[in-house]
């Protein structure tokens, strides 16, 4: 073995000890979803009368009829406007796979799963933090104010006067006495109060928190009421630590419209400034966050480059929280948790046994279908399939790393990114992405074989069989891992949850199956040469049908399945939104019981089934304070199934004794910002997968493979609607896995499309194409059945707790291989009007 060997093979070496690293102890760093681990929830609650009094602020003259008027809408804005902002700051937090939603009378509901009770803490605080950054001028007087209160001996309630030497000059603060003001005395009323304290018309007295000589001191600053600029206009907010002095500062970078704002005031108010013409001094800008004083700079000269940095005594957390709280953007209205709640998992022990056993029933059962099959060769690829589950942790904390530091700030998301959730659907995913991983190694094998039969010895064939098939392989996952990056970027929640994912399993995929398998070979292929152990069986021959002269019918059926299905979708929802859309989409009624004795979840989910209330969301909930009592609260999709749920359990489990104590209608949890940022990183990621397929082979082929996906999405949402599933989160996690598996499919046929157009001259387009398609038909079909083998597994074994993953999939698998022949490759012929294209050097 050469010394290039075995580095390779240390390398490995500690990369599987760094993805071990990264998981152990798997209770300490693996990280569970709410249907599996269960969490916190907490019930926010919105200020209702701090948004008319705001709009009485806002709009000088303003008569009480129109802001009633206006109420409502601002209220329903405000909702709106506080889910994303508290969406961005869990994000912001690391905190994976959270469920927020809106409820009646302005609450929110907030899930956080599996959290420990240091990060359960710190998400109360930064939800509750309001975060409404000003700039505002201070008083042109001041000092001379300021100087009146300390020489009249004026101290607001709780304060007292002191004097401390800074910076070697003896000045007067205000000190806090804690005794006479304790924290529970610093309600709302005391800082209305305290705002008012001898303060000019039009403005207020805020006091500046600083540490001198390790004592805390307050230096009282007369701040305008009025706002200058607003942190509405923030595009980031980034913690630094000033070389100078060591203190952490948190550094600001407005938008282009707030940097042109910003740059105007400090203009204005610099020495000469347009309103500043009298004076050689500039104006102080106070920086106030949530009315608390930060700092109050001298504005030396005008800022055109749109940064700025609030400056304090803070500790690294107290800097990180204040960052993530300005870039998620700050509350339209104060709000506190009004409730704290433990949540059990929201899927039974059962359920959770059953969805893990068919994810490794399906990973067995493929491993031993490689090792039939292929033989020694097979045996090779079930290394690399073990390799690729034991080095995805490891793969999904680098690239999330890496995309956190390119993307962090984007989106008014936070920049922390971690390994992401596990929920049973994503274990479910895991499992499959696995099964899907010996695409690679059959495309490598199916090229071996075709060397061996042009009768080349053992290291020329393995060498052959790796380079063919290499363009194939890389293209097919490149396409991917760029659509996965877009998707990160511009996308938010569970849609970066995803994208992680996704690219760490294709990158890892790509290292087992082209490197490590190579490897191997090179190992075996330093102490032997002979050909035999590179036997494998052949049960699919060459074959020669002519596949392109059906298109057309098969384009019909297509249309008349996806026309038919998409029109009963629309019919059924214009009817009743709910035999559409699960209550992730559109809501529903929130039920909260008492009971005497707990039903398992799985007997309450099966009586609800039977009874046709589909996908009811279920929990078991106990209150965090002293006297929180047990409760069963169950999510459904309308009012008559909520009265239905009542009805089925009081029949069911007359010992459980289940009564309702509230009943409250529950908005989405996908919102219209999450909904919107989705939309968006889909169709840029598609835009792109348009342009590189483009430049790696033809602008048709493009436009060929973005048919077949689109074709593939609408089949498998029409049929599952046809079937009686309702659109939720995971059919969406299956779509978006259907889109990889769809690209990766139609990539490997247009891959040979490619080359047999280089190297054969004497056949036409679409002969060309039928020769490619039956190529590569046993590679089809040998990696379907083997991905089949792991999604019939979840489907049959898994239980009703992935079935809204599995069945998709089902679907999204037998449409994508029909729509690589039947609609990707005519499109194909038809943009070049069925003449062979000059494929060049592509």
């Amino acid at each position: 073995m050469d010394k290039n060997s075995i580095w390779k093979w240390l390398i490995l070496v500690v990369l599987i000890c760094g993805s071990f690293w990264v998981v152990w102890p798997p209770e300490e760093k693996v990280k569970y979803g709410l249907d599996l681990q269960g969490g916190t929830s907490f019930t926010v609650e919105i200020d209702q009368d701090a948004i008319a009094k705001q709009m009485r602020e806002d709009f000088e003259g303003i008569t009480e009829e129109t802001i009633q008027s206006k109420l409502p809408k601002a209220k329903q804005d405000a909702l709106d406007r506080a889910l994303e902002v508290i969406r961005n700051r869990v994000d912001g937090l690391g905190i994976s796979e959270p469920i927020i939603y809106p409820e009646k009378g302005g609450r929110i509901i907030v899930q956080l799963p599996g959290v420990g009770e240091e990060k359960r803490e710190e998400a109360a605080k930064q939800i509750q933090s309001v975060a409404f950054l000003a700039f505002r001028l201070v008083h042109e007087k001041n000092e001379e104010l300021i100087g009146e209160l300390f020489d009249k001996n004026l101290a607001p309630e709780g304060y007292v006067i002191v004097e401390s030497n800074q910076r070697g000059t003896d000045r007067q603060f205000y000190k806090r006495d804690k005794v006479v003001l304790s924290d529970e005395k610093m309600d709302a009323a005391y800082h209305e109060k305290l705002r008012r304290f001898h303060a000019p018309a039009g403005y207020d007295l805020l006091l500046q928190r600083t540490v001198v000589n390790d004592q805390e001191l307050f230096t009282p600053v007369f701040v305008s009421i009025r706002r200058e600029v607003t942190g509405d206009a923030l595009k980031n907010a980034m913690v630094n630590v000033n070389p100078i002095n060591g203190k952490n500062e948190v550094d600001l970078e407005f938008k282009s419209a707030g940097a042109r704002k910003f740059a105007k005031v400090t203009g204005d108010y610099a020495p000469g400034g347009s309103k500043n013409l009298n004076s050689q001094v500039g104006r102080q800008l106070a920086i106030v966050l949530d009315n608390s004083l930060y700092s109050s700079p001298v504005i030396r000269e005008p800022i055109p480059n749109g940064r700025a940095q609030i400056t304090g005594d803070f500790r690294p957390e107290e800097a990180a929280r204040l960052a993530n709280v300005l870039r998620a953007g700050s509350l339209p209205a104060p709000v506190k948790i009004v409730e704290k709640r433990v949540v059990d998992p929201s899927l039974g022990a059962d359920s959770i046994r059953s969805g893990i056993n068919a994810g490794l029933y399906g990973c067995i059962a493929i491993a031993v279908m490689m090792a039939s099959y292929y033989l020694l060769n097979g045996i090779i690829a079930n290394i690399a399939l073990v390799l690729t589950a034991v080095l995805l942790p490891l793969g999904a904390i680098v690239v999330a790393g890496f995309l956190g530091v390119l993307f962090g700030g984007l989106q008014g998301g936070g920049g922390k990114v971690g390994l992401p959730v596990l929920t049973l659907p994503g274990i479910a995913g895991i499992a499959l992405s696995i099964g899907m991983a010996v695409d690679a190694n059959v495309l490598i094998f199916e090229r071996i074989r075709e060397e061996l039969r042009a009768g080349k010895g053992f290291g020329a064939s393995v060498e052959a069989g790796f380079d063919r098939a290499f363009t194939a392989i890389f293209d097919s996952n490149m396409t991917t891992i760029i659509t996965a990056v877009i998707m990160f970027a511009a996308g938010s929640g569970p849609v970066r949850g995803y994208a992680i994912t996704l690219a760490a399993g294709l990158i890892i995929n790509l290292y087992t199956s082209v490197v490590v398998t190579r490897m191997c070979y090179d190992a075996i292929g330093s102490r032997t040469i002979n050909t035999g152990l590179l036997k494998m069986f052949s049960m699919i021959k060459e074959t020669s049908i002519d596949f392109i002269r059906l298109w057309k019918p098969a384009l019909s059926l297509s249309v008349v399945i996806i026309v038919v299905s998409w029109s009963m979708m629309f019919i059924h929802g214009a009817k009743d939104p709910a035999q559409v859309f699960g209550v992730d989409f559109i809501g529903g009624t929130s039920l909260t019981m008492g009971f005497n004795e707990q039903a398992s979840v799985e007997d309450v989910r099966k009586s609800l089934e039977t009874a046709g209330i589909r996908n009811p969301m279920i929990q078991y909930q106990k209150g965090m304070d002293v006297t929180g009592k047990d409760v069963l609260q169950i999510k459904v999709g309308s009012v008559s199934e909520g009265e239905l749920t009542i009805k089925t359990l009081t029949e069911k489990f007359p010992k459980s004794a289940y009564k309702i104590l509230q009943q409250d209608d529950v908005g989405p949890q996908v919102g219209k910002e999450l909904k919107v940022k989705a939309t968006w990183a889909l169709s840029i990621a598609l835009v792109a997968m348009i342009i590189y397929i483009a430049f790696r082979f033809e602008f048709g082929f493009g436009l060929g493979a973005i048919a077949a996906v689109f074709h593939d999405v609408l089949m498998t949402i029409g049929i599952c609607h046809l079937c009686g599933f309702q659109m939720n989160m995971t059919i969406i996690a299956a779509v978006l896995t259907i889109i990889g598996y769809s690209v990766n499919d139609t990539i490997v046929i247009f891959d040979r499309i490619r080359e047999n157009l280089r190297l054969i001259r004497n056949k036409s387009f679409v002969e060309v194409c039928n020769l490619s398609v039956n190529q590569t038909l046993a590679r089809t079909l040998l990696t379907n059945s083997f991905t089949m083998v792991s999604v019939l597994c979840l489907l049959f074994i898994g239980g009703g707790a992935i079935r809204d993953f599995s069945f998709p999939m089902f679907i999204g698998m037998i449409a994508g291989t029909y729509s690589t022949v039947y609609i990707a490759t005519p499109i194909v012929l038809m943009w070049h009007k069925f003449e062979r294209p000059d494929m060049g050097k592509k």
